[in-house]
């Protein structure tokens, strides 16, 4: 197989024009990577086949789509349909499906690779047998009518924990498909806005796995059961969900009106004990409590002079920005010392690190639209800027860590375009140190996707030959519902493998409506556990 080669794709969609933001970024994405060679889009005859929603749910799916999850329209860059070839599926007489001779000898004449399915009937078993690596296509093309799609109705009626998003190849008339790849995001209150927010996700995920088959020829996938076929919601789904979204709504609207009056922040609280990042138990820890002035997030520990200081998030009930503070520990109680930084912009998320005789903190900046390292001049109170990178990108909750000979960047961007959202990608990169004068992007960037493992949630630690990282698990519609502890086992700029061998809930103390973030230092953890919404 010539290496060298672009990826031939074809697109099949129900439609040659009114393409969805989702489907017009992936067409973007193709034409503007050498790799890939957009050849057609074929047009399905009947792409719904007999997939029908009542009038009622068609019309609930609409209000809803308009009033909560309206998007900006996506404007192609590279993408024009009419330069692109058009190649139109014959059906089979007195059939909504498409003629399976015409359509092979339709894609062997293309000589395609693959074709990506948006559409929820796909292309007829003897055709996807041309193909050399199959019909692809996402789960949530599979839920949708003419009218109406009703993906991720079904987990919000069920307040499920996350929404699952698959990607899978269909190769012939197998009982089983290939999942390509699968990520679970946090659920939102709306199954309209959700669906927007996964698709968008589902156009990341599927141009990383798209790179990885151009540059290795090889599907790697793993053989599992058709997915469930999954129905429109009935007409009790449809009002207990009406129901559960009105008082969603009222309770937004609310929480809105406190943050208008500036009160009603989230409340946040700290927890210390002894122990380390592979060995520590929270139901033991002591409470480091906030106050009205002063409530603590986001905390990480430094040892300097033989004693322990505490850098955290720091922000009183109903301000609209945080700064970064700093405290010393006497015993497990904190005295606090004063601001360490203070800028026009939100701060958070102080990871402060040692290189040499120097001390740096690099704070979440992503207001800023950069990342950001400061330098202190007097510890601990006074810093310098001392370098910037990413400059136009939101990076949050940024580390820097050295594994071996290489100083390694690991952040939360989001590739968005109506949807920012840092909880779902990570992105790596191999760096020369605190200057950030060259930043390297691996190769399978993001190397992490999904709302349940990507999102940083603390310092990266190397022990006894293993190096782990915190993480935050975004799920039950929570921000920061739990807190996971991942073994990095393969880190390199070709490839990233991890797995997780830890989750902490909040129930390790009474009253605790998640934990979101950890560090260590000399013999002392710290993390913090959320006390309200």
């Amino acid at each position: 197989m010539d290496m060298t080669k672009p990826l031939r794709i074809g697109v099949l969609v129900g439609h040659k024009d009114r393409f969805e933001n989702w489907e017009l970024m992936v067409f973007d994405r193709i034409l503007a990577d050498p790799r890939f060679e957009f050849v057609t889009l074929l047009i399905h005859p009947h792409p719904f086949a007999d997939r029908m929603v009542s009038s009622l749910f068609a019309l609930e799916a609409r209000l809803e789509g308009k009033l909560l999850a309206r998007q900006p329209a996506y404007t192609p860059k590279h993408f024009d349909a009419r330069h692109q070839r058009i190649d139109y599926l014959e059906a089979i007489s007195g059939h909504n499906t498409a003629d399976g001779s015409v359509a092979s000898a339709l894609l062997k004449r293309l000589d395609l690779d693959l074709v990506m399915r948006t559409t929820p009937e796909g292309l007829p078993d003897d055709a996807t047998r041309a193909l050399p690596f199959g019909e692809w296509a996402f789960n949530f093309s599979d839920q949708q009518s003419e009218h109406a799609d009703w993906f991720s109705y079904a987990d919000v009626v069920a307040r499920a924990p996350t929404t699952e998003l698959t990607l899978y190849a269909k190769r012939g008339g197998e009982t089983q498909v290939a999942q390509i790849a699968s990520s679970s995001f946090n659920i939102k209150f709306s199954a309209a806005r959700n669906a927007a927010f996964v698709r968008e996700r589902g156009v990341t995920l599927l141009m990383r796995e798209l790179g990885r088959l151009a540059d290795t020829r090889r599907l790697d996938a793993t053989s599992v059961a058709r997915l469930p076929a999954i129905s429109a919601p009935s007409f009790g789904d449809l009002f207990r969900y009406t129901g559960a979204l009105s008082g969603y709504l009222s309770a937004k609207a609310f929480k809105a009106l406190k943050s208008k009056l500036r009160f009603g922040s989230s409340i946040w609280t700290l927890y210390t004990g002894r122990g380390r990042i592979d060995d520590f138990d929270p139901s033991q820890a002591i409470e480091i409590p906030p106050t009205k002035g002063d409530i603590k997030a986001d905390p990480f520990l430094f040892q300097h002079d033989g004693e322990c200081y505490l850098f955290y998030e720091a922000y009183a009930d109903g301000d609209r920005k945080a700064h970064i503070a700093v405290g010393r520990f006497n015993g497990d109680k904190v005295e606090r010392l004063g601001v360490a930084l203070d800028c026009p912009h939100h701060l958070s998320y102080p990871f402060v690190f040692r290189d040499g005789d120097d001390i740096f903190m690099m704070p979440e900046t992503h207001q800023s639209h950069r990342l950001e390292v400061w330098r202190c001049t007097e510890f601990p109170l006074k810093w310098e800027l001392y370098s910037t990178a990413l400059e136009g990108q939101s990076a949050a909750d940024s580390i820097l860590t050295r594994h071996g000979d290489k100083w390694w960047l690991f952040t939360n961007l989001s590739d968005h375009h109506a949807y920012e959202d840092h909880c779902n990608e990570l992105y790596v990169f191999e760096v020369d140190g605190p200057e950030l004068k060259r930043l390297v992007p691996h190769k399978r960037n993001p190397v992490v996707i999904g709302s349940t493992v990507a999102r940083n949630a603390g310092r990266i630690f190397e022990r006894d030959g293993k190096i782990y990282r915190p993480s935050q698990r975004n799920s039950h519609g929570l921000y920061g519902y739990g807190l996971n502890i991942m073994e990095i086992e393969q880190l390199t700029l070709d490839d990233y493998r991890e797995r997780c061998i830890r989750t902490i809930t909040p129930d390790f103390k009474t009253g605790l409506l998640g934990c979101h973030h950890f560090d260590a230092a000399g013999g002392r953890y710290i993390m913090d556990a959320r006390l309200s919404i």
